[in-house]
């Protein structure tokens, strides 16, 4: 991710990759953003194995009901 100086903006090409990056992580951190609504999360005090799957299927659910 490119950054301004108080001197200089940026160049088209350095406007174009943040762009292009932003689009690619605003899904990842959206996602994020739905699993927080999952309390359940802050309880897991369990196998990782166990915690991941958990993870998923909350994110395939939150998928769903963002998606409808």
């Amino acid at each position: 991710m490119y950054k301004t100086a108080w001197n200089r903006s940026l160049t088209r090409g350095q406007e174009l990759s943040n762009t292009a990056l932003a689009a690619v992580r605003a899904p990842v951190e959206h996602g994020f953003a739905h699993l927080k609504n999952w309390r359940v999360l802050g309880k897991v005090r369990t196998d990782p194995a166990w915690a991941t799957h958990l993870v998923r299927t909350l994110l395939v659910l939150t998928n769903r009901e963002v998606t409808r």
